[in-house]
C-alpha cells in the first residue's frame, strides 16, 4: 500500500529529509535511567501474533528517530494490489486524480472555506450532521471538499492564511506551510487550543469530535480511496514539524486523534477478519457433498478484501506513528508531549494485541521522567488503565521490572497529585501483579500515611490496607465478626508501633478511614481486646496506650468528621485568583464582633496573615481589590480588635512602601532596567495603588516619589508603561485623601494652596499623558482627569463649604479640546469598532463597557458644568450613528443639558448638525447632499426635534433662535464658482426643516419673513430667481396649514366630524367640552391677537390672484413632496378645508364647540400624550430617512410626517 511503501522510504538510505527544520528547543531527557531504558528496551521481543499489527517492524524496536518526517511522498497509483514500488527519487509535486478536478472553478471562487471552523467554534450543531454535509460536498468534488478540511485545520491553528486551490496543486506541503508561517502572527502566543475565554472553552472538544466522527463515517469506504487519508496524514505530518507552536500543537492533536480512530477501525477489521476465518474453516470442514463452493469463494474474496483493508490501515497508522509520534512525544511544549502519551495509552487499551508490547511501552516508561507535572500525570493514568486488567498486566512483566523503581520513587514526587496517582498505580500492581512488588518497595509507601496532604495519605492508607490488612480480614470472617476485627487491630497496632510515630495515631486513623471505616468503628471488638486478659500476648503499657489512642482517634473521627490538625482536605485556593476574589468577599458578611466576644483572636490573626499572603502573591486587579475591601471591613475603629488589624495593615504597607522607595530610587538613577525589575516595581505600585483606594496611606509619604516618577515619564518617556499607570493612580488617590482630610476640618490657607498646586500639577501631567503613544496610559489619564475635574468642580464650594472655593479647578480651553479629541479617537472611532470584529464576544463586550465608561465620564463633566455646554456637540452629533452602543447615555445627557440652559442647549444641537454638514462637504463636496450621509444628518435632526415636542411654549424662544442661527449658517458661505447648487451650506435648510413642525404658527410666519429678508440681503438678484430645492423645502415647511390651502377649497361642502384616533384622546376632548371654561387657559395662551389677526389676513392673502399666480408653478411639486399633507388633504372635503381657514373666534362661548375641539386636537394632541411624563421617548425614530432622487418630487417625500401636528411617533 502507498503509506506502507512511504514508511519504508523513511528507513531507506535514499530517503530525502524534510525541508521543514526540527524545532530547536526539542525536549530531551538527560536522565541516565532513560538512556539505560532505551538500551534495554530496544532488544525486547515483540508480540508474536501472526495477524497482529506491528507498526514498529521497520525500526529498531519502534523507538529510533532515524529518518525524516513524513513528507509528502504519496502518489496515486492504479487499482489496489497492483502497485509498483516507489523509487527513492520523489517528485516535487503532489499528483491528483482526474476525478478531483471536477468543480475546480468553484473551489477557486471560494478560497475561504471557514464553514467547518465556524460550526465547531459555535458548537451549536450535531457533529454527525456536520460531517455528513461535508462528505456530500467531498463526494461531489474531492479537491474542493478536502481543501475545506485543510483550511479548517489551518484556521484551528489560529492562522488567518488560506490554502488556495492553486497552492494546493502546485506546491509541496513544505512550501505551503512555509507560506502560511510567513502569514502567521508570531507576536501572539494565543491560538484556539489554548484560549480559555467563553467562546473557545468547548473548541478543543469539538475539534477532537470532528476528527473522530469523520473517521467513523468514512471507515467502510472513503478512507480507502487513496486520497483523503493519504493527503491528510501528509499535511498533518508536515504541520507537526513546524517551528510554530500553534501548528505543532494543533496538528499533533489532530494526528493523535486520527490515529486513535484508526485504531478502532483496525480493531473492527481484525474482528471481521477473525469471524470470516471461522466461517471459512467451518464451511471447509464440511463434507464434499455439503460444501458450498460459491460460499467458499465469497469468503475467500472477503478475506482478501479485509486483509487489504488491514494493510492499508496499518500503513496509515505506521505513517502517523513514525511521522508524528516519535518526534512529538519529546516536544519542547509539555501539552504536546502529554497528548502523545495520553493517546498512546488509549491505543494500548483499545487494541492491546497490537500495541501492548515493549516496543511501545518504553515511550511511556521514558516519559515517567518528564519534568512537567501534567506529562507525568498522563503517563501514570495511562499505566493505570493497563494495570487495571489482570490479563494486560500479565503481559507487562518486563516493562514492570524495568521501570518499577521509577514508579515507586514517584510516590514522593514534589507534586502531591502526581504522588497520589503513583500510589494508585502501585495499588493496581499490588492487586494484579503482587509478586512484582518487594517488601522494600512497599515500605517506601507506608510512611506516606502520615503525610500532611490528605489525598496522598488516603491513597497510601488504601495501599497499606490492601497489602497488610485486607487478606487477613477476609480470612478472619471465618472466625466471626469479632475474631476478624481482633486480627485487624492486632496488625494495625503492630504497624503503628513499628512505625515509631506513637503520637500520630489520629493521622493513621484518618488515612485508613476511607477504606477501613467499618473496621475502625468496631469499638465493641476494640474494647473486648483491651479488657481481655491473655498473658500469652505479652502486651505491655506501650501496646495498651497505642490501642487506646487508636480507639479515641476513631471515635473523634466518627463524631467530628474532621481531619487532624495540620492535615487539610488537600485543596488550597490561594493560587486560584478567581476563587480567592470570591472568598475574600466573605468577611463582609461575618459577625466580626465574635472575634473579640468569642475569644477567637487566633482566627483573626490567621485571617490577617492570609490577607497579607494574598496581597504579596497576587497581582490581579480583582483579587487585590477584594483584599483591600476585606481589610477595610476589618479596620473599623469601633471594634475592640482594631489595634490588631491596624498593626497588621501598617506592617503590610511598611513592606510595600520600603520596597517601592528602594525601587523608585533605582529607576530614577538607572539608565536601563531588566524585565524582572520592571515587573517587580509595577507589581508593587499596583498593590499600593489599590490599597490606597480604600486606605489612607498619606503617612507613608508616597506622593512625592510618585510625582517625580510621573514627571520623568512625561519628560523622557523612558519609564515603562506598566509603571506609569499605577503611579498615576497613586497620585490621584493621594489627592483625594488629602481633600478628605482638609474637608473634615477647618483648613488653613497654606494647606489649601499646597493642595491646589498638587491638583494643578497632576492635571498638567495627565494632560501630557493624553498624547502618550500607549492607549492604556491615555485611557487612564482620561479617567483620572474626568474624576478629578468633577471632584474639584464649582460644586465643591457649595453649601457650607465656601472655604474650599480656593480649590475649585477650572480646566483651560486646551485641556477641554484634548478631552474632546480623546473621546473622538477612543469612543467614536468607527475604524476601531470595525477592527474589533475578530475579537471574541466576551472581549468585545468588555471593550464596549470600557468605552461606555469613558463616555459617561465626559458627559458628567458637561452635566455638572465643568465643561462648557457647547463641548457636548462632539457627543450629540453621534447620537444616531452610535445609538445602539451609547444611545442611553447620550439621551440622558441631552435631557439633563436641556434642564441646565434651553437656549444654550439648542445652540449646541445646532452646532452638532453644522459640524456634521461641514465635515461632509469638506470630505465629499457639494454632491454629498444626495448621498446616504446627508440623510443620516437629517435623521439626527429629526431625533433632536423630538426633544422640542413637549412644552412648546417653554422651548419657543430656543427653537426660534435655533432656526434663525440655522438660516444664517445656510447663507454664510457664498456659492462656489461654477456651481448651480446655491450657497455651499444651503442644504442645511433641509436639516433645519426637521424642526419646523415643532414651531408655533406665529413663529413660522416670523421665520418665513426672516428667511425672505436673509435671501434679499445675501443673494444677488440673479440668484433670487433660482429655485433651489433646499430653499423651497424649508420655505414650505414654514407655511401654516392655512397658507397651503386654495381658493377652491373655501366653497366646498363641510366635512363630517372626524373620529378621535384613540380612547385617551376621546376622553380628553369630551372632558374639555364638558368643562367649558376649564379649557380656556389652555387655549387662551395660543389665541393671541397676533395669531388672530394673522389668520384673518392670511385668508385674504391666499385668495389674492397675485399670490395664487406666484405659487402656481410649484404647487404640484409641493403636493408631491408632502405625503402626509397630500393624503390628509385628499381625504378632507372642501368644506373641511374651508373650516381650517376660518379665523379663530375670540369669544369664550364657543370654546366647547366642534371647531374648537378640532383645533385643540391639532394643537395639543402631543400634550395629551405627555400627561404622565415630561420626558420624550425617542423610540420609533431609529429608522433613518429614505431619500430617493428618481424625480424632483420624490426628493421632498419625507419632509413632513405626523410630527407636523405635534404627534409623537409611536
Amino acid at each position: 500500500m502507498l503509506l506502507r511503501k512511504s514508511s519504508r522510504l523513511l528507513n531507506s538510505p535514499c530517503s530525502s529529509s524534510s525541508s521543514l527544520a526540527q524545532p530547536q528547543g526539542t525536549w530531551t531527557s538527560s536522565s541516565p535511567s532513560v538512556a539505560q531504558g532505551d538500551a534495554e528496551m530496544g532488544s525486547l521481543p515483540a508480540s508474536g501474533a501472526p495477524d497482529v499489527l506491528d507498526l514498529s517492524s521497520s525500526e529498531d524496536g519502534g523507538g529510533s528517530d532515524s529518518g525524516s518526517d513524513f513528507e509528502d511522498t504519496l502518489r496515486k497509483g492504479g487499482k489496489r494490489g497492483t502497485r509498483t514500488p516507489l523509487s527513492c527519487t520523489l517528485t516535487a509535486k503532489r499528483p491528483r486524480k482526474d476525478a478531483s478536478r471536477d468543480g475546480d472553478s468553484l473551489a477557486e471562487r471560494n478560497p475561504e472555506p471557514s464553514n467547518l471552523f465556524e460550526v465547531v467554534r459555535l458548537a451549536k450543531s450535531a457533529m454527525e450532521s456536520v460531517v455528513d454535509d461535508w462528505l456530500e460536498s467531498y463526494k461531489q468534488n474531492k479537491e474542493a471538499g478536502f481543501l475545506e478540511l485543510v483550511n479548517f485545520f489551518i484556521r484551528s491553528c489560529g492562522c488567518k492564511g488560506v490554502v488556495t486551490p492553486e497552492m494546493f496543486r502546485k506546491q509541496q506541503n513544505s512550501e505551503i506551510i512555509q507560506q502560511l508561517t510567513e502569514q502567521f502572527d508570531e507576536d501572539s502566543a494565543e491560538y484556539p487550543l489554548v484560549l480559555t475565554t467563553q467562546p473557545w472553552r468547548k473548541f478543543q472538544a469539538g475539534f477532537c469530535e470532528l476528527v473522530t466522527v469523520l473517521v467513523r463515517r468514512c471507515q467502510y469506504s472513503i478512507i480507502y480511496d487513496e486520497y483523503l487519508m493519504d493527503t491528510l496524514i501528509s499535511l498533518l505530518t508536515g504541520l507537526s514539524d513546524s517551528q510554530v507552536r500553534a501548528f505543532r500543537h494543533t496538528s499533533t492533536l489532530a494526528a493523535m486523534k486520527l490515529m486513535t480512530s484508526l485504531v478502532r477501525v483496525a480493531l473492527g477489521v481484525s474482528l471481521h477478519k477473525d469471524n470470516n476465518q471461522r466461517q471459512y474453516e467451518a464451511e471447509r470442514s464440511k463434507g464434499p457433498s455439503r460444501r458450498a463452493t460459491d460460499k467458499l469463494e465469497a469468503l475467500l474474496e472477503k478475506r482478501r478484501e479485509l486483509q487489504e483493508q488491514q494493510e492499508e490501515i496499518e500503513n496509515m497508522m505506521n505513517a502517523i506513528f513514525k511521522g508524528v509520534f516519535v518526534h512529538r512525544y519529546r516536544d519542547l511544549v509539555p501539552e504536546i508531549r502529554a497528548i502523545c502519551i495520553e493517546e498512546m495509552g488509549n491505543w494500548m487499551q483499545s487494541y492491546s494485541a497490537s500495541f501492548l508490547t515493549d516496543s511501545y511501552l518504553k515511550y511511556i516508561g521514558w516519559t515517567l521522567h518528564d519534568k512537567q507535572r501534567e506529562v507525568r500525570l498522563k503517563c501514570l493514568k495511562a499505566l493505570q488503565g493497563l494495570y487495571r486488567s489482570r490479563e494486560m498486566a500479565a503481559r507487562m512483566e518486563l516493562f514492570t521490572s524495568r521501570f518499577k523503581g521509577r514508579m515507586v520513587s514517584m510516590v514522593l514526587d514534589k507534586e502531591p497529585d502526581v504522588g497520589v496517582e503513583a500510589i494508585k498505580l502501585l495499588t493496581l500492581i499490588l492487586q494484579n501483579m503482587e509478586e512484582m512488588l518487594t517488601d522494600e518497595d512497599c515500605e517506601a509507601v507506608y510512611p506516606v500515611v502520615y503525610a500532611s496532604n490528605r489525598a496522598l495519605a488516603a491513597a497510601a492508607g488504601e495501599f497499606l490496607y490492601k497489602k497488610q490488612f485486607d487478606l487477613d480480614w477476609e480470612a478472619g470472617k471465618e472466625k466471626g465478626r469479632r475474631g476478624g476485627s481482633r486480627d485487624f487491630f492486632r496488625l494495625l497496632l503492630s504497624f503503628f508501633i513499628e512505625s515509631e510515630l506513637h503520637e500520630h495515631a489520629a493521622y493513621l486513623v484518618d488515612s485508613l478511614w476511607d477504606c477501613a471505616a467499618p473496621l475502625l468503628k468496631d469499638w465493641d471488638g476494640l474494647t473486648h481486646l483491651l479488657l481481655e486478659e491473655s498473658p500469652e500476648e505479652g502486651w505491655g503499657d506501650q501496646q495498651e496506650n497505642a490501642l487506646i489512642e487508636i480507639l479515641v482517634s476513631s471515635m473523634r473521627q466518627a463524631t467530628e468528621g474532621k481531619p487532624p490538625v495540620g492535615r487539610g482536605p488537600g485543596k488550597k485556593f490561594s493560587a486560584d485568583a478567581e476563587k480567592v476574589a470570591l472568598l475574600l468577599a466573605a468577611p463582609r458578611y461575618f459577625n466580626l464582633s465574635l472575634y473579640s466576644s468569642g475569644r477567637l483572636e487566633k482566627y483573626l490573626e490567621q485571617l490577617l496573615a492570609q490577607l497579607r499572603e494574598v496581597v504579596e502573591k497576587h497581582t490581579g486587579q480583582e483579587v487585590l481589590e477584594a483584599a483591600a475591601r476585606a481589610l477595610y471591613v476589618l479596620c473599623n475603629p469601633e471594634f475592640t480588635f482594631y489595634s490588631r488589624v491596624d498593626l497588621a495593615r501598617s506592617r503590610l504597607v511598611d513592606t510595600l512602601a520600603d520596597k517601592f522607595q528602594q525601587e523608585v530610587s533605582e529607576l530614577l538613577q538607572a539608565s536601563y532596567l531588566d524585565e524582572d525589575e520592571v515587573y517587580s516595581m509595577a507589581a508593587t505600585l499596583k498593590r499600593i495603588s489599590i490599597l490606597h483606594n480604600a486606605h489612607d496611606l498619606t503617612p507613608w509619604q508616597l506622593y512625592e516619589p510618585c510625582s517625580r516618577l510621573l514627571q520623568q515619564a512625561v519628560d523622557t518617556g523612558e519609564v515603562p508603561k506598566q509603571v506609569v499607570i499605577p503611579t498615576m493612580t497613586c497620585l490621584h488617590f493621594g489627592i483625594l485623601w488629602e481633600l478628605a482630610r482638609v474637608s473634615g476640618t477647618i483648613p488653613v490657607q497654606k494647606e489649601l494652596l499646597a493642595l491646589k498646586r498638587k491638583v494643578a500639577s497632576f492635571c498638567s501631567l495627565c494632560q501630557s499623558c493624553l498624547s502618550d503613544v500607549d492607549s492604556r496610559v491615555q485611557e487612564q489619564a482620561f479617567v483620572l482627569l474626568s474624576d478629578l475635574l468633577l471632584v474639584f468642580s464649582p460644586q465643591l464650594a457649595q453649601g457650607e463649604r465656601e472655604v474650599l472655593e480656593l480649590l475649585v479647578y477650572r480646566p483651560e480651553v486646551a485641556l477641554q479640546s484634548q478631552l474632546a479629541g480623546f473621546l473622538m479617537d477612543h469612543v467614536f472611532n468607527h475604524a476601531e469598532l470595525v477592527d474589533s470584529d475578530e475579537e471574541d464576544s466576551e472581549g468585545k463586550i468588555e471593550r464596549l463597557h470600557q468605552r461606555r465608561n469613558l463616555l459617561a465620564g465626559f458627559c458628567k463633566l458637561i452635566i455638572y458644568n465643568v465643561l462648557e455646554l457647547s463641548a457636548a456637540s462632539d457627543v450629540f452629533k453621534h447620537y444616531a450613528k452610535f445609538y445602539k452602543d451609547y444611545g442611553d447615555i447620550i439621551k440622558e445627557t441631552l435631557s439633563r443639558a436641556r434642564q441646565i440652559d434651553r437656549d444654550e442647549w439648542a445652540r449646541t444641537l445646532l452646532l452638532s448638525l453644522q459640524q456634521l454638514l461641514t465635515e461632509l462637504l469638506l470630505q465629499q463636496g457639494p454632491e454629498a447632499v444626495y448621498g446616504k450621509a446627508f440623510l443620516e444628518i437629517r435623521d439626527l435632526a429629526r431625533r433632536f426635534s423630538v426633544f422640542f415636542g413637549l412644552h412648546q411654549l417653554h422651548n419657543r424662544q430656543a427653537l426660534v433662535a435655533l432656526h434663525k442661527a440655522g438660516i444664517k449658517f445656510a447663507f454664510q458661505e457664498p456659492e462656489p464658482s461654477g456651481s448651480e447648487l446655491g450657497p455651499l451650506n444651503l442644504p442645511f435648510l433641509e436639516v433645519l426643516s426637521e424642526f419646523s413642525p415643532r414651531l408655533l404658527r406665529p413663529d413660522k410666519k416670523l421665520l418665513l419673513s426672516y428667511l425672505e429678508q436673509t435671501c434679499q440681503a445675501r443673494l444677488s438678484p440673479q440668484q433670487r430667481g433660482k429655485r433651489w430645492n433646499s430653499l423651497l423645502m424649508y420655505r414650505r415647511s414654514l407655511r401654516s396649514l392655512d397658507d397651503m390651502g386654495s381658493n377652491a377649497s373655501r366653497i366646498a361642502a363641510p366635512r363630517p366630524r372626524r373620529r378621535p384616533s384613540s380612547a385617551a384622546k376621546r376622553r380628553h376632548l369630551d372632558d374639555s367640552s364638558e368643562r367649558g371654561d376649564s379649557s380656556l387657559p389652555l387655549s387662551s395662551r395660543l389665541e393671541t391677537p397676533m395669531l388672530t389677526s394673522t389668520a384673518l389676513k392670511r385668508g385674504h392673502q391666499l385668495g389674492s390672484p397675485a399670490q395664487l399666480q406666484e405659487e402656481e408653478g410649484s404647487e404640484s411639486d409641493f403636493v408631491q413632496s408632502q405625503p402626509w399633507f397630500s393624503s390628509q388633504r385628499s381625504r378632507e372635503s372642501p368644506g373641511r378645508q374651508q373650516q381650517l381657514l376660518v379665523p379663530w373666534r375670540t369669544s369664550r362661548l364657543g370654546l366647547g364647540s366642534r371647531m374648537d375641539r378640532l383645533s385643540l386636537m391639532e394643537e395639543e394632541e402631543m400634550v395629551i400624550q405627555a400627561e404622565s411624563s415630561d420626558e420624550e421617548d425617542a423610540q420609533g425614530l431609529d429608522m433613518p430617512l429614505i431619500r430617493s432622487h428618481s424625480s424632483q418630487g420624490e426628493q421632498f417625500r419625507d419632509l413632513f410626517d405626523s410630527t407636523i401636528l405635534g404627534i409623537e411617533d409611536p
